[in-house]
């Protein structure tokens, strides 16, 4: 292994593991929050950096850009929200159709496949040119965002989209209207996506209508590394929600350091899948066995 190499590698990792980590707070939302299994952020993240890449080409400010393009995910969640509860449509399902829909949607919006972004010919928030700025900057923004959802989800509406995900028949005994609160939930969890992908799209210099491909693996990987490493010490919401952006950082590191040891671009893919699939059985794992009695003991 490259040690030079790897170290400088590192940057580049968290700038992404940051810009990522803005993807895993929507994931986090639905995943965990809402307890809803939601596939239309693999088309919701490049919807975001469709919108953004289209429109800054068009001459719009990057940050209405970036706006612009946080109100297409909503509008995506609002779509997998509305088949789901309005059509009866199951959750996976619901967010499949979506997903399916939105490759068509975002072809219709780029005019073809990819469209370029340079940061010599326009001024761009994020850009892998100048990595401290990038980390700097998306780390405001998850920051921003995090302190924002924070106060959110304390509100009477948060804390019922909250209760709906604990427990719907509680919540629709309550009087809450657990339709309407799946809905928001994935409306914002998915514009927290296409706002990750309108960066992402930024600091690659292109947005593309694959970028978003396995992006949910991603994102809970993101959220099931942050929750297993940082779990004992994520004591309230903000501090669950930054876990999973620090999740992100440690998943792209550990990227750049097995691509180091000599895996083919080709597998990070499997990879990803094995990393989910550790993480996932973690907690399980631990629970088995720390229930099950020693050899030698009995127990009355």
């Amino acid at each position: 292994m490259n040690l030079n190499a790897l170290i400088a590698a590192l940057p580049g990792s968290v700038a992404q593991g940051v810009i990522w980590g803005i993807m895993a707070i929507g994931v986090y939302i639905t995943y965990k929050v809402l307890d809803y299994a939601d596939l239309t952020v693999d088309g919701s993240l490049a919807t975001g950096g469709a919108v953004a890449v289209m429109l800054m080409l068009a001459g719009t400010n990057p940050y209405v850009a970036l706006l612009c393009a946080m109100l297409a995910g909503m509008l995506a969640g609002l779509a997998t929200g509305l088949l789901h509860t309005a059509l009866g449509i199951p959750a996976i399902l619901s967010g499949i159709l979506t997903q399916l829909a939105l490759y068509s949607i975002n072809m219709r919006i780029m005019g073809k496949s990819n469209q370029a972004v340079s940061v010599d010919k326009m001024e761009l928030i994020v850009s892998m040119r100048y990595i401290p700025r990038t980390i700097l900057v998306a780390g405001l923004f998850a920051a921003v965002m995090i302190g924002a959802l924070y106060w959110f989800f304390g509100t009477e509406r948060g804390c019922s989209i909250r209760a709906t995900g604990c427990n719907a028949s509680m919540a629709r005994a309550q009087g809450i209207n657990t339709a309407a609160n799946k809905v928001i939930a994935l409306m914002l969890s998915n514009g927290m996506v296409a706002m990750a992908g309108a960066l992402y799209a930024q600091y690659q210099g292109s947005a593309d209508v694959k970028m978003g491909q396995g992006a949910i693996v991603i994102g809970l990987a993101a959220v099931i590394i942050g929750e297993v490493i940082f779990g004992k010490r994520a004591k309230n919401f903000a501090l669950k929600m930054l876990s999973a952006v620090a999740g992100a950082i440690v998943y792209f590191i550990v990227i750049a350091l097995v691509l180091q040891l000599g895996l083919s671009t080709t597998d990070l893919k499997l990879f990803s899948a094995v990393t989910v699939a550790v993480f996932l059985a973690i907690p399980h794992l631990k629970q088995t066995y720390s229930h099950r009695p020693q050899k030698g003991k009995l127990h009355a």
